[in-house]
Formats: C-alpha cells, structure tokens, sequence
C-alpha cells in the first residue's frame, strides 16, 4: 500500500492542488453572490488554503499563454518584415529605373544634338557582346540588314567614333572598334587643319600619326574625322590629343590620343545608315555574314 502511494505521491498532490483551486474559484464566486460579506469561516479557510494551490497551478498556464502571445506577436511581426523588404526592393528597383531614367535623358538630348549635327538617318543598336581577345577589338550589335546595317558603314555614339561595321546577318552585326591593331581613321586636327592617320593600338589607346611641324597638334586638341577616304562623313569626334611625341627621327610624328566615346563601356551605339560612293564603288557586292573574318577599316589616307 505505502509503496503504491509513493507511485502515486505526484498525480494525487496535483490532483488536490486541482480541488483546492476548484474550491477557491467557488469561493470567490459565492463571495460575489453574497453582496461582498465575508466568507464563513471554514469556506475563508479553504480560501486561504487554496489560494497557493491556485497560484501553483496557473504559472505554468499563464507561461504557455505568455510564450503563446509572442509566438503571434512575433508572426506578427515577422509578416511585417517581410512587407517592409517586398515595399525597400519595390523602392530600390524604382530608383534604379528613375536613374536610368536620369541618365537616358540626359543622353537623348546630346543624340538630338548629333542627329542635327551630321544630317542623316541611323539606327540604334544594343552591345550585346564583345570580343575579348587581345588580337581583336570587335563587338557583336543587336541589329542586322533587316534594320539597313550594311559592311562599311560607320558606327558612333553621342560621344564621338565608335569603329565600322565588317559583317552583317539579317538581325545581327559585328562592328570593329577604332581601337583595333587593323583600324586607320583618316583624323584632322580641328585648330591646325593639319591631317593625320588615327590607329588602334589593340590595347585600348590610340595613336594620331602625323607629319610636319610638332607645333601643329598639341594637348587638349580635338581630332575630328576628315571626311577622306570616304568611310566617316566629315566632324564627327574621334578624340583628343594627350601628348605629343616631338622627339621622334623620321618624318612621322605620333601623338597619344584620348577616345571621345567611351570604348570601354558600350552599351547603345547608333550606326548611321550611310555609305560614301568610294565604298559602294569598292564592294557592290552583299556583305559578307558575320561569321566571315573582319577587314581592316577604310577611311585612312594613302
């Protein structure tokens, strides 16, 4: 007997913390009913009996309902964030686009500025891909001869020269930049007149070759595209010059030379749809496909 009350010492203490909060609850309740008296004084006993038994037993029940409230308070909370995070990527994606925005505008009144300036039809066009090879300087355009691009015809941003297009498919284009080792750019210097050959380096520079007086071309110049040799229309910006090799022996002198347009990060570029008589006299034919090697650009004087 006395080894199965140990057994059941546990269930049954709670069994009668159980009765002693029953009985405070009723007495409460009677005490209510009773207009506020005061309890008899075997119901008051029980009462202050109960009162720790009570206490016992609604701790951890008052503590489940406690951890119970700032579980939800916490998804709450936590629904919160996740609104705030989807309403700061909504803000920021914005931002981006009013930049854009911002800097395309910007952009579009200085390609207003060179469509007045050169007077003739283009077509825009995505840098989709870019040839990283040491040996050539080419990119792959967005637009083909379905859009009027044909071999030899130039291709420029707001900024200045860009390079020609070498091969053509019925939506795509490769175009060689005026910085590779195959480019000449027949160049004028725009405060002397004085006239010189504009080559890729292959190394993202270009060099201004020239002969006569040093004093002709100096720093800060603008080189500008000639117009001979019939690949560039006249005007159109190839560079400035950024220093002058006067020491050079032979007749040719050579000067480092600063692209106008940004070379090194193309994204929109405009081909102007234009090609000189020379070059429809020299290539009649069909362009060749993209997939045919690149020829070296026209426009160099003899």
């Amino acid at each position: 007997m006395s080894e199965l009350l140990h057994r059941l010492r546990l269930p049954l203490l709670f069994a009668g913390l159980g009765v002693l909060a029953t009985i405070s609850i009723f007495a409460d309740r009677r005490a209510l009913e009773a207009g506020g008296r005061d309890l008899s004084w075997w119901t008051g006993g029980l009462l202050e009996i109960a009162r720790p038994a009570q206490r016992v037993i609604s701790a951890p029940i008052d503590a489940v309902r406690g951890v119970w409230r700032d579980y939800l308070a916490l998804l709450d909370v936590r629904e919160e964030n996740e609104a705030l995070r989807l309403e700061i990527a909504e803000l920021q994606e914005e931002a981006v686009a009013l930049r854009e925005a911002l800097v395309a505008s910007g952009n579009l009144e200085q390609v207003a500025e060179m469509r007045a300036q050169l007077e003739m039809p283009m077509a825009p066009a995505e840098v989709v891909g870019q040839d990283v090879s040491p040996w050539f300087r080419t990119v792959l355009l967005d637009r083909g001869r379905a859009d009027g691009l044909r071999a030899g015809m130039p291709i420029v941003t707001e900024g200045g020269v860009v390079g020609l297009v070498t091969a053509t498919t019925p939506h795509a284009a490769r175009a060689m930049l005026i910085l590779d080792r195959q480019s000449a750019v027949d160049g004028l210097v725009q405060r002397s007149r004085s006239r010189g050959i504009v080559r890729g380096t292959g190394e993202g520079g270009l060099v201004f070759e020239f002969t006569g007086p040093a004093d002709q071309v100096q720093p800060g110049d603008l080189v500008i595209t000639s117009g001979y040799g019939g690949a560039y229309p006249k005007g159109i910006r190839i560079g400035e010059i950024i220093s002058v090799d006067s020491s050079a022996p032979d007749l040719v002198r050579r000067a480092a030379l600063r692209p106008a347009a940004s070379l090194d990060r193309l994204e929109r570029v405009f081909a102007l749809l234009w090609r000189s008589p020379t070059l429809e006299l020299l290539a009649p034919d069909s362009p060749p496909s993209v997939g045919a090697p690149a020829q070296a650009q026209a426009g160099a004087a003899p």
